[in-house]
């Protein structure tokens, strides 16, 4: 509930994990039936990059403010990812940021739908505000939507799941909550996202979701700089259960890409399986 993302919104974090999103999205759009997204800490939808906790972490100008202003060409995923921001913040360099809720908006069509979880009431309060026809916000916990909402009546969809990681027992909620949701859903697509600052938790939240049986696991990451230790962040990754057709090939032709244009010279990516078919 301390944690505000108006300091961290445009980062480098959330350039790859929106870059995920839309491609992720794209890839359930390939069917015409509709889908659902569910977003389990979805902020407050829109940040100014002018405001004073913006400016005074500056995180934005080595994200999006780097990225915005590369020359190009792009590979195909980074390119769409960009366009949707541009039907968002405009043409021009951007003075605002849109949350995962706000793209995810921009990217449905008619028939889907998403479904926005944010339990601060200031941030919800701020997520609500923005109109749409095919967002629903709810001041609620994320973890108890996972419950409320899956599975989705389309029987097809995506879960961000996005946590804070203020909770010390975060980590180990996680691989619970998470398989709870799968046994509910096992067909539809679910990204968690985390910051890499101490490694060795992490690998446990790992090797959880390795040895808990489900098949078709994912990881993507991308890296600043070499691994650091001591809580700095260096990095952030997704863990992807179910991908659509294609997405692994997109995030390996962007990823590096992306990661030469947010850290030339000392950053590095991955996708590989952890749990294959």
């Amino acid at each position: 509930m301390n944690y505000r993302h108006a300091f961290h919104a445009g980062n480098f974090a959330d350039v790859f994990k929106h870059l995920c999103l839309v491609a992720l999205l794209r890839g359930l759009s390939r069917k015409d039936s509709p889908w659902a997204y569910l977003d389990t800490h979805a902020g407050a939808g829109m940040y100014d990059l002018s405001s004073v906790p913006a400016q005074k972490t500056g995180e934005y100008r080595q994200g999006i403010g780097r990225l915005w202003q590369a020359p190009g060409p792009f590979p195909a995923a980074l390119a769409d990812y960009l366009a949707v921001l541009r039907t968002l913040v405009g043409g021009n360099a951007p003075h605002h940021y849109p949350g995962s809720p706000l793209i995810a908006a921009a990217v449905a069509r008619p028939q889907d739908r998403v479904i926005a979880c944010e339990l601060n009431p200031i941030e919800y309060a701020a997520l609500a505000a923005h109109p749409s026809t095919v967002m629903t916000v709810h001041n609620s916990d994320g973890y108890q939507g996972l419950k409320a909402f899956l599975p989705p009546v389309e029987r097809r969809g995506l879960a961000l799941i996005d946590p804070p990681y203020e909770d010390a027992t975060e980590l180990t909620r996680l691989p619970r909550e998470l398989l709870a949701a799968h046994r509910r859903f096992a067909t539809g697509c679910y990204a968690l996202w985390y910051p890499l600052k101490d490694e060795g938790p992490l690998a446990g939240l790992k090797r959880s979701l390795q040895d808990s049986g489900l098949r078709r696991l994912l990881l993507a990451e991308l890296r600043l700089s070499a691994l650091v230790q001591g809580g700095i962040l260096h990095g952030c990754g997704l863990l992807v259960i179910n991908p659509p057709w294609g997405f692994v090939e997109q995030l390996q032709e962007t990823l590096p890409v992306l990661t030469k244009i947010l850290a030339p010279g000392s950053g590095s990516s991955r996708v590989e399986w952890l749990v294959p078919e």
